[in-house]
């Protein structure tokens, strides 16, 4: 008989928990905060949503994370919103922005399996291959460039003003531990060079300053 009212008490003592829980969870929903997340959610996702649009609502819903961590549904729509921005990034060459924004979502969650393959494939634009430097074709953009290979890393990018035309110059680490350079006259791709050390030394003094 004992056994069965401290099992009976212990029933009851978690149902009071989910209660409790949910009731909070409620709360919350309907706290001022929340809808005005979903005041800026409305906006963001307009058809004609600007960028400063979209990012205030990121930020709000930032803002209501940090301050509860425990709210389901907030938690996955800033899930989303963070792997929507390394992705973005991604596509822009911005690799390394792009493993942030992964790594967030990996301190939460981590066998999130977007976040995992999108951050692979990030490290791996860090050090660019030799099958990738044969896939520049002349006449590139910059943009091009920038999203088979991804955008130089700080402090490795060269630019030389002349009077008929302007040179700019990228250097990538390469995955057989040297360095590749890629050169730019006026935005177009002109030429490209798998080991470029004779500039190796001065880029990395600068970095070392």
């Amino acid at each position: 008989m004992c056994y069965f009212v401290r099992q009976m008490r212990r029933i009851l003592a978690f149902a009071l928990f989910v209660f409790a829980a949910c009731s909070a969870d409620n709360a919350t929903d309907n706290s001022p905060e929340w809808l005005h997340v979903l005041h800026h959610k409305k906006a963001a996702v307009a058809p004609s949503a600007t960028p400063k649009e979209k990012q205030v609502y990121a930020d709000s819903l930032a803002a209501f994370v940090r301050k509860h961590p425990a709210h389901p549904r907030a938690r996955e729509v800033f899930q989303s919103i963070q792997l929507d921005f390394a992705q973005e990034l991604a596509s822009l060459g911005r690799y390394q922005d792009a493993i942030r924004f992964y790594r967030a979502v990996l301190t939460s969650d981590p066998t999130n399996a977007t976040a995992l393959h999108g951050v692979s494939d990030a490290f791996e634009h860090l050090a660019i291959s030799r099958q990738k430097l044969l896939a520049l074709q002349k006449g590139m953009s910059k943009r091009d460039v920038a999203r088979l290979l991804g955008t130089p890393v700080p402090g490795w990018t060269d630019r030389t003003e002349r009077r008929e035309s302007t040179v700019e110059s990228w250097y990538y680490r390469t995955t057989e531990g040297g360095v590749a350079g890629v050169y730019f006259r006026d935005g177009e791709l002109f030429a490209a060079e798998e080991k470029s050390h004779a500039k190796l030394v001065p880029l990395l003094q600068a970095r070392a300053q």
